[in-house]
């Protein structure tokens, strides 16, 4: 089996003997593919690669590399099938799932297209007698992005298209779970007519991200993941000297109140919770009613929605939810629902053991409901990224903005109600980076920023929107004197504006 080649310089690169790892369909487990996996070796090529590429892209106005992003949204527009297909072949996610990450990746590119705008820089005239000043901003050099396996199209779309609207090229690391959606990322950029080394793909595991952080010829890394792994991925490469931003994990709450509808919140839950198996950064985990008859009707609600939850491979249409990603991660997320049942949670409804006729060999797991949870257990602290939610009843508004404001992560948040000064209160005071008011997965549109607050980001910078083109660039201010206004004599104190 010919393994699924690194991308470096625009060409197949694979070495004789390259270690290989196999890939899977989560709905069958059958290995489909070899992934080579790439080290120090392969990462120094890719940066060799995007060095000879960078003065002519750089140089180039940003008015050009547009038209090549707006080629590449075309592109897309036209292979969306084709994209979503290969994102569910390997992550699982059903069809119309893989269609929305298409769609949010394209926003980002849309946004990207505008960079001769958003590139354009500041000038004041005459700040002091006879001096004008102007700034502008300055790509950065190479640059890496780090990706997770959950949207395997959509987080590298968020890193590639605006670093290279800024004037870098890029080193992307996917995940080595799902790799094909990044090797078709980059022949869709060659189809959009970027030029060769500009954008390089480089698979690996530990090795090639330290290879990444450690490298002297990368000044940037971008990266989604788990938390522990983003504290990791900040740590040693700001300690090489690179710019970082560590998006990490997430336990995003949901607080519903007396007031809300319920109908609609359950909808909204179902597809927080459960949809992409609940292998979101953004997924509603943690369903918090205040009160105890609200909380008792939602339960109510919910109950029969979890059961019956269409469950199916990507290739069925009426599916609502596919496999999870691995045998190894679907045991974990059982093993934190056993772990959950034994420290007094209540198992409502439960989807271990869960298996669908001609697919018993795929990692499959139904919808988990867990009522009762508190906020000292495992499954309530803990991030299982798996379709499982947990109810924890609030006994009041404050104590549910306390529960969420002591969490370790700040991703996410919702609040459900009609009630607008509850809401306004809410935006306020609630200590997450991303909030949606009846709105439960508020991940921001492409021209606004996406980014947590406490553990769940590392760094100061949002991804994507305009926070990309700062994190992507670095600011140059320039004094300028000409010698018609320079006077005769030397000036010994600090330059003013008298």
């Amino acid at each position: 089996m010919t393994p699924i080649p690194h991308l470096i310089g625009g060409k197949p690169y694979v070495l004789e003997n390259a270690q290989t790892v196999p890939v899977f369909n989560p709905a069958t487990g059958e290995e489909t593919a070899r992934l080579a996996m790439g080290c120090s070796h392969e990462v120094d090529a890719a940066v060799k690669a995007a060095q000879e590429a960078l003065n002519d892209w750089s140089q180039m106005p940003p008015a050009r590399r547009a038209h090549v992003l707006f080629a590449l949204r075309d592109v897309m527009h036209k292979r969306r099938d084709d994209i979503a297909r290969t994102i569910s072949a390997e992550h699982g996610k059903t069809h119309d799932d893989a269609l929305g990450e298409v769609a949010r990746a394209l926003e980002v590119v849309e946004f990207a297209c505008g960079i001769p705008h958003l590139l354009k820089g500041d000038f004041s005239r005459h700040v002091a007698r006879d001096l004008d000043a102007c700034s502008e901003r300055q790509p950065l050099g190479v640059v890496a992005g780090i990706t997770p396996f959950n949207f395997p199209s959509m987080v590298p779309l968020w890193m590639i298209p605006m670093a290279l609207a800024c004037g870098n090229c890029f080193i992307l690391k996917p995940s080595e779970r799902d790799p094909s959606s990044a090797n078709l990322i980059h022949e869709l950029f060659e189809a959009a007519g970027l030029p060769k080394g500009v954008l390089n793909v480089v698979h690996g595991g530990k090795a090639a991200v330290d290879a990444i952080l450690d490298h002297p010829g990368i000044s940037a890394v971008s990266f989604v993941g788990s938390t522990p792994i983003a504290e990791y991925v900040y740590a040693r490469g700001c300690a090489a000297g690179k710019r970082v931003q560590a998006l990490g994990g997430a336990k995003n709450h949901m607080v519903i109140l007396p007031d809300a509808d319920l109908d609609q919140a359950a909808d909204a839950l179902m597809g927080a919770g459960f949809g992409s198996a609940g292998e979101r950064c953004m997924a509603i985990s943690v369903a918090v009613p205040v009160g105890e008859e609200t909380a008792n009707r939602l339960v109510e609600k919910l109950t029969p929605r979890v059961q019956s939850l269409k469950i199916g491979p990507s290739t069925d249409k009426d599916a609502e939810m596919g496999p999870l990603i691995t045998k190894a991660h679907r045991d974990k997320v059982a093993d934190l629902i056993s772990k959950g049942e034994a420290e007094g949670a209540r198992v409502v409804v439960d989807g271990r053991g869960y298996s669908l006729q001609g697919y018993e060999g795929g990692f499959w797991m139904g919808g988990t409901l867990l009522d009762g949870v508190t906020k000292d257990m495992t499954v309530y602290r803990e991030e299982i990224f798996g379709p499982v939610l947990s109810v924890l009843r609030a006994g009041s508004y404050d104590e549910a903005v306390g529960l969420i404001n002591d969490h370790q992560y700040g991703n996410g948040t919702a609040i459900f109600t009609r009630d607008g000064d509850a809401a306004r209160d809410f935006t306020r005071r609630i200590e997450v980076g991303m909030v949606g008011v009846n709105v439960p997965i508020p991940v921001p549109v492409g021209y606004h920023s996406f980014g947590g607050w406490k553990r769940s980001i590392f760094g100061a910078h949002g991804i994507y929107g305009p926070e990309a083109v700062h994190f992507y660039t670095r600011l140059k201010t320039v004094s300028a004197r000409w010698p018609t206004g320079i006077r005769a004599g030397a000036e010994f104190t600090f330059p003013s504006n008298g």
